[in-house]
């Protein structure tokens, strides 16, 4: 992975604050992984960072590639109307970085294959 290159982990965001653990430790298992790909963690609301935030410290730190990948089950009106203005919004704040908007991850056959095998597991004695 490029130095120039991060991930943010966009999530919906919660009042309650354990509500980011998953994506915290996702972030854990993703240094361990590739430990030269900056991650940060975004909410679009009730958490910080905001998404607005995340990217001005990534581009401030030299990212030239984000890609936003949202860690939400499935394509809702948050994902089909907000988040891509957001992203359309930072493009123009950052005109020097390129911006991928990853699909959700819950839309991903392996993700979906991993939420199945934990499930089958409550169904066998």
């Amino acid at each position: 992975m490029n130095p120039g290159e991060a991930l943010i982990l966009f999530g919906h965001g919660a009042r309650d604050p354990e509500w980011a653990g998953p994506m915290r430790r996702v972030r854990e298992l993703l240094a361990a992984q590739a430990p030269e790909l900056r991650v940060e963690l975004a909410f679009l609301e009730f958490m910080a960072p905001t998404l607005d935030e995340a990217i001005g410290r990534l581009v401030a730190d030299g990212a030239c590639r984000v890609t936003v990948l949202p860690m939400f089950l499935a394509q809702g009106g948050h994902l089909k109307r907000d988040l891509p203005a957001l992203v359309d919004a930072a493009r123009a704040c950052h005109p020097g970085t390129a911006f991928t908007l990853a699909p959700a991850v819950g839309e991903d056959d392996g993700v979906l294959a991993a939420m199945a095998a934990y499930a089958a597991n409550f169904t066998r004695p």
